[in-house]
């Protein structure tokens, strides 16, 4: 799709929406050729509407077909390299014919706008407008505005009027919002009510939105009064400039439409501020155009003026070449932005579903653990009942029980010797690394000393004799405390054997115990083990042998 065709596809559709009478989405090829006619017309081209009677067989087509007909057969004859210029005065034609297609669909009721302003806002709508296929039946199109782009249109028509934006909290849903609005809906929001009852209200609100048509459609960059340097007479001339991306117009006056010069601009063209000789401040702050060998000489009142006309010029130079204008590259790159954030907002949903999926899968867990609990407490409560029982024969067991307490205590004793011995490994590996985080440090610095004291070598290789001898010394002290470290080994292998011992004899114990009463029934290990698990630590065993 050519840079023309997209930039006029919205008003095109406005035309080809007005067309259609019942709503379906489809309009009779008749009426069809008539409209690209007029737009073929406008772009020196004749007869190219005879191809729509052989363009598909049906005798009605959708927007999409005809949209794809007008870039294959109408502008796809334009070159791709038009100058910004004349792509802005084919857009003016092309908008021109589609409104007078369709101005009667939006024909006011009351004096609130006349029909130029309405042009205009028409224009401004098509350009910040994007179109949307809809969902639910593929023939049918239509052209909304996003809320946020209408909220800037109705912060500058606010300013213009000298209204306090920031007071009017009626318009804050628009930065909420993200349902589009259609054309009328977007006049319907730009009718201030509340400020309709001023005098002469319906002409300063066009004046302003005019003062928008020029700054949106026209691509005004900035517009003002300069001086001007004259070839003939070399003084300097006050008048009212306009500055566009592709070129710089001025005229006597403001309200004059008499064009006194037009300075075309493009990527040749220099800004340069212009310095007094004598160093003092001079009346009119002077700056100028260079391109080869023209060079136009201008100034303003003061220097932030200047400041500001530099800069403008600045940026009209960089969009002189390029195929859109500054305003409407600014709305591409709000609408990429846009389409960024909602890409985030669904990423971050789809983020919010996953959460919310691994919360019920947790809540099922909990559960799950919930009911294993409740089981749990109940094979305890069976437990405990077993237990009771098992303490019922404590009595029957006095005499055993001296000998698994003395057992036991040497078991505890033995195990106390083993913490001993790991908390002193523990404090030997954390002495080591201590120290090799010493070793670390050293050879750190020894790095730092080589970058910073190059040049003083002797005194380096001195200081580097010390820590070699530091780093021996603690390597030594690192042998040391890895022998220390291995006897510690050793005597936690000795106490392990300990605890083997004292449990062979605790087995020659029980051997003897069954040996000494035959005649009773042999309680099972299980029983033993449970009835030692019930048996407080600081309390004798008393063991009892059967008479």
């Amino acid at each position: 799709m050519t840079t023309l065709l997209k930039n006029v596809t919205n008003s095109i559709w406005h035309a080809f929406n007005t067309l259609q009478q019942d709503g379906s989405g489809f309009v009779g090829k008749s009426k069809l050729k008539v409209l690209t006619a007029n737009i073929a017309t406008l772009l020196d081209l004749y007869g190219v509407e005879r191809g729509l009677d052989h363009y598909r067989s049906t005798p009605t087509l959708n927007f999409d077909h005809y949209l794809y007909y007008l870039g294959q057969e109408v502008f796809s004859s334009l070159s791709a390299e038009l100058p910004l210029s004349l792509l802005r005065n084919y857009e003016t034609k092309i908008d021109e014919v589609c409104w007078l297609v369709c101005h009667k669909d939006f024909h006011m009721n009351d004096a609130y706008y006349n029909e130029e302003a309405v042009y205009q806002l028409f224009r401004i709508f098509c350009m910040m407008a994007d179109l949307y296929n809809d969902d639910l039946d593929d023939n049918q199109f239509t052209v909304k505005i996003h809320p946020s782009e209408a909220l800037i249109v109705v912060k500058q028509l606010l300013n213009s009027l000298g209204l306090d934006y920031n007071n009017e909290e009626k318009y804050d849903y628009l930065k909420k919002s993200d349902d589009s609005l259609e054309f009328n809906e977007f006049l319907e929001i730009l009718r201030f009510k509340d400020y309709d009852k001023v005098n002469d209200y319906v002409a300063s609100i066009c004046e302003a939105i005019g003062d928008i048509y020029q700054t949106l459609i026209m691509d005004v960059v900035k517009k003002g009064y300069l001086f001007r340097r004259g070839y003939v007479l070399p003084t300097f001339r006050e008048y009212f400039f306009v500055l566009q991306p592709c070129e710089l117009t001025y005229y006597k006056h403001h309200t004059d439409r008499e064009v006194c010069g037009t300075i075309a601009l493009n990527s040749r063209f220099m800004v340069k501020p212009s310095i007094s000789s004598s160093g003092k401040i001079e009346r009119i702050q002077k700056f100028t155009l260079v391109s080869g060998d023209r060079t136009f000489e201008l100034g303003a009142q003061d220097h932030k003026t200047r400041l500001q006309w530099i800069s403008a010029l600045q940026l009209a130079i960089t969009y002189s070449t390029g195929r859109e204008g500054f305003q409407r590259d600014a709305v591409n790159r709000r609408k990429q932005q846009r389409e960024l954030e909602a890409r985030k907002r669904q990423e971050e949903e789809q983020l919010r579903s996953i959460h919310l999926k691994q919360l019920q899968e947790t809540n099922v867990q909990l559960e799950q653990e919930k009911l294993a609990r409740l089981a749990a407490e109940s094979q305890a409560r069976q437990y405990e009942a077993v237990a009771r029982e098992d303490s019922r024969r404590v009595a029957e067991l006095e005499d055993v029980k001296l000998c698994l307490e003395k057992m036991l205590e040497d078991e505890i004793q033995a195990k106390r010797d083993e913490e001993i011995v790991r908390a002193l490994q523990a404090r030997v590996l954390a002495e080591e690394w201590e120290k090799r985080e010493e070793l670390e440090q050293l050879q750190i610095e020894q790095k730092n000393l080589l970058e910073l004291e190059r040049q003083k070598r002797i005194e380096f290789e001195h200081r580097q004799q010390e820590n070699e001898s530091r780093f021996r010394d603690a390597e030594q002290k690192l042998r040391q405390l890895e022998d220390e470290r291995k006897k510690l080994d050793r005597e936690l292998r000795m106490a392990r054997q300990k605890i083997t011992l004292s449990e062979e004899n605790k087995g020659i114990v029980e051997a003897k115990l069954q040996a000494m009463a035959p005649t009773y029934r042999k309680a099972p290990d299980f029983m033993i083990r449970r009835t030692q698990s019930f048996v407080a630590s600081d309390r004798p065993v008393v063991v009892a042998v059967p008479r």
